[in-house]
């Protein structure tokens, strides 16, 4: 059970959501690859690939090896893609394509870590191009999403400037506990794969969601709470008291977010080096 309201004399804290198949049914980047390929970014071939990569990812989710392949083949995919048709394509679709399939049991998560005072963080591997107007449509305070260089032409150059994956997400989670002020021992997680164990372990509060084997078996170790979630819904379909509260802090982070996660991990990592240094 989440505590009602926080302890405002205490350190802030947050909840940490990964996305695909945790706060919705299915792979965000993968969901629009029909839209895209309406929008004449990508052929029939693409979309029947991407199709498969679903199938995959919803059978049993992607292990280490599965999504290198998939991030390899994703990059290569977006290359050329200007960004900004890449973002009208998302706002036009994004209600049609993610609204239906946001489990009810993660949005009334959400929402009780709001009402509880803590601030929610959606963390993903996806792109931020399509996590960023997720994390709004769910009220999110802060996005954490994996970066694509973009070129002078405003088009992606293939190559990847931010990485959201495994310890990497845990590094990012720890940045933001420095700038925002969080007590990881107090705040909470949710994720479904064993590549998520590093963001898991790092707070006092981790929670297995739908896990794949790997990480079911890790959570039984550990004893952390496993949940299942299987109703998807719209928001709007959900009870008539039910509303995502304005989150005005997404906007700043999606125009300052990173310098700020940026410039944490450089101060972690520099703690971490000093610390070996002397030890």
């Amino acid at each position: 059970m989440l505590c009602l309201v926080e302890d405002h004399s205490l350190p802030r804290t947050a909840a940490f959501f990964d996305l695909d198949k945790t706060v919705i049914a299915k792979s965000s980047t993968l969901t629009f690859s029909k839209s895209f390929y309406q929008g004449g970014l990508i052929n029939r071939r693409a979309v029947l690939r991407t199709a498969y990569a679903q199938f995959v990812f919803l059978a049993g989710g992607a292990d280490h090896d599965q999504m290198e392949r998939m991030r390899e083949y994703l990059s290569a995919l977006c290359k050329g893609w200007n960004v900004q048709q890449v973002k009208e394509i998302v706002a036009e679709t994004l209600h049609d394509l993610i609204d239906p399939i946001i489990y009810d049991e993660a949005a009334t998560l959400i929402e009780e870590h709001h009402t509880a005072g803590r601030d929610v963080v959606i963390v993903s591997t996806s792109g931020a191009e399509v996590v960023e107007p997720i994390g709004e449509l769910l009220g999110a305070d802060r996005v954490v999403a994996t970066r694509m260089i973009v070129g002078d032409d405003g088009c992606f150059t293939g190559e990847v400037e931010y990485y959201a994956y495994g310890p990497t997400k845990a590094e990012a989670v720890q940045a933001l506990a420095v700038s925002e002020g969080y007590d990881l021992s107090r705040c909470y997680a949710y994720s479904d794969s064993a590549t998520d164990v590093p963001m898991l372990e790092s707070v006092g509060h981790p929670h297995a969601v739908n896990p794949d084997r790997a990480l079911r078996r890790e959570a039984a170790l550990r004893e952390w709470p496993i949940l299942a979630f299987d109703r998807p819904v719209r928001l709007k379909q959900r009870l008539p008291t039910f509303s995502m509260p304005p989150r005005p802090a997404l906007v700043a982070a999606a125009a300052v977010g990173a310098a700020a996660v940026t410039a944490g991990l450089v101060w972690y990592t520099s703690r971490r080096r000093a610390a070996a240094t002397t030890a």
